[in-house]
């Protein structure tokens, strides 16, 4: 048994567990809400402060990893949205919206859940999910500055301002930079505060996944939109999830080489670049109107297919390397 594919199995447990307590109506509507509230503003900016404060800089500060990972988003965006305006032209919010699908991987709600699985006690793992997650923050908040401009036509910010009170509000964002500031400023930190903050963290796993099983739960049950044909629907789920599935890894790994990065450190940013599309962004897509049933379905579809992809290309990492 390849050895992501039991972690693997725990994460989609805790997932299909959300689905169902969802689908029963177990729980208050809107726990997945305050599960992702709790997630995102304390659990998550919790682990990553205390993992990045307590790494050395000099391993943080990864510039091949980050340019490879940074790169390998864009190249997936763009070639995303190419196919999207050849297909749909002038049509540029539903590119923005299928980029996002296949460029925005899940690296915070199971991308550190899984490196934490997969690397216990190992902070360079959480490191290398914490680049991953602020990189794909970064990616997220131009795409919804891409949708401002090109759906609200009145825009009176400038677009610099909206990504950067995008980024500064975002407490990933915020636990991130406050780790890495207190790692380069050498500050020691007591052991209650580290342990305080590990117990924290480390609820952000179960709690995270299980509010993703909600949420696709609940996206299933979108809307409707405009009707296309099956055939259609098929050749679009399998174009979208094989440029996020297959595309993003591969370019991920050449990337990755090309920067020389070192063999560990390559795995996990193969292995975070092959994760399925975020649910944020079947958010992002309702918030704008744009994509979002079908968001729901690349996002659920990819989660499904990660199940048999991740083990394939870790097979295939540790054959090559």
């Amino acid at each position: 048994m390849p050895s992501i594919l039991t972690p693997l199995i725990a994460v989609f447990g805790i997932m299909l567990l959300g689905f169902i307590i969802q689908k029963l109506k177990v729980l208050p509507h809107d726990t997945d809400f305050t599960l992702n509230e709790y997630v995102y503003y304390v659990a998550f900016p919790a682990i990553l402060f205390i993992a990045l404060a307590e790494t050395d800089i000099d391993e943080i500060l990864q510039w091949g990893f980050i340019a490879s990972f940074g790169i390998t988003m864009l190249v997936t965006y763009f070639v995303t949205a190419v196919i999207s305006l050849s297909a749909d032209k002038k049509q540029p919010a539903l590119a923005a919206i299928r980029g996002l699908n296949t460029s925005f991987g899940n690296t915070a709600f199971i991308g550190i859940p899984l490196m934490m699985m997969l690397y216990p006690g190992n902070n360079h793992a959480i490191t290398a999910a914490a680049i991953a997650s602020l990189l794909s923050i970064v990616m997220f908040a131009f795409v919804m500055v891409s949708m401002e401009l090109d759906i609200i036509k009145q825009q009176k910010r400038h677009p610099i301002i909206i990504m950067l009170n995008a980024l500064s509000s975002n407490p990933i964002v915020i636990g991130s930079v406050l780790g890495v500031a207190a790692s380069a400023l050498k500050l020691p930190i007591p052991d209650s505060l580290s342990v305080m903050m590990r117990l924290i963290g480390n609820t952000s796993s179960p709690c995270a996944l299980f509010a993703i099983g909600m949420v696709l739960a609940k996206a299933m049950h979108g809307g409707e939109e405009p009707s296309e044909t099956r055939h259609h629907i098929a050749i679009e789920m399998t174009v979208l999830n094989m440029l996020k599935l297959v595309f993003q890894p591969v370019i991920a790994y050449a990337l990755l080489r090309y920067f020389n990065v070192d063999t560990e450190l390559l795995i996990m940013g193969v292995i975070l670049a092959a994760l399925p599309t975020a649910a944020s962004v079947y958010l992002l897509a309702q918030r704008y109107q744009t994509y979002g049933l079908a968001s729901a379905k690349c996002i659920l579809i990819s989660t499904i297919a990660t199940f048999i992809t991740l083990p394939i290309i870790e097979k295939l990492l540790h054959n090559i390397n």
